[in-house]
């Protein structure tokens, strides 16, 4: 440790009483962390690549300063998927300090991991006062048991309106109009559902109709259209 002259001519002065930390909650207990082993919890958060084309949802299990659990979620350019199956080899295993530093390769990824990292740092995770935190496995329960982000894409114009093509529930296969041409209800293909039967060996045209479900006043409709096509 290097001093500089005017500091080693200074005379000493106590400090006078040190506290600590302040405590933060963690899983339940009120944690004073000094180490990166002292943080836990279980939060999410999003973050966005520099020119805002794309954006990251994370969801990171921490315990005892670990990433044992990562859950990445992109949307924008194609490149982010290939960029999350990285970082879903990378994370896993690292203490949080590390993941910060480390090269996520995609911005939004990196962002997010920033903004995640200020959370569970400052007790703001989303498993601050559940007793013993959330197993590994729980972030996967924000997915379903189809196991499938939950999306919306919606499109417009002024001269042809709006088209529904994808909400919570699946992929929009129909939209119903009423008699002013007014969107009343649609129907749709929960995804994740059908290839879980296809995967048991259902057959195909079964299993789409199984996973086919509808919203709204749909059966009222005066006329359906494919909003992919019409």
């Amino acid at each position: 440790m290097q001093y500089s002259s005017e500091v080693l001519e200074m005379c000493r002065v106590a400090q006078g009483t040190n506290h600590g930390p302040a405590p933060i909650p963690q899983e339940g207990t009120w944690t004073q962390a000094k180490d990166v082993g002292d943080i836990n919890g279980l939060t999410h958060g999003v973050g966005w690549c520099a020119p805002q084309q794309g954006a990251c949802k994370l969801t990171l299990n921490i315990k005892n300063g670990l990433i044992e659990e990562a859950l990445i979620e992109t949307i924008g350019c194609t490149g982010m998927t290939h960029s999350a199956a990285m970082a879903s080899e990378i994370m896993p295993g690292k203490t949080i300090l590390e993941a910060l530093n480390t090269d996520l390769v995609c911005d939004a990824i990196n962002v997010a991991m920033r903004e995640l990292f200020l959370q569970i740092v400052y007790g703001r995770s989303q498993s601050a006062f559940s007793e013993g935190g959330l197993p590994i496995g729980a972030g996967l329960e924000d997915l379903g048991k189809g196991l499938r982000s939950v999306s919306g894409t919606m499109y417009g114009t002024s001269k042809k309106g709006p088209r529904y093509l994808e909400m919570a529930e699946g992929y929009i296969t129909e939209i119903g109009l009423d008699k002013d041409d007014e969107i009343i209800g649609y129907k749709f293909v929960s995804l994740g559902k059908m290839m879980n039967g296809i995967r048991k060996g259902v057959d195909a045209n079964q299993a789409l109709k199984d996973a086919s479900g509808t919203y709204g006043r749909f059966l009222d409709a005066v006329k359906t259209i494919d909003p992919r096509q019409e």
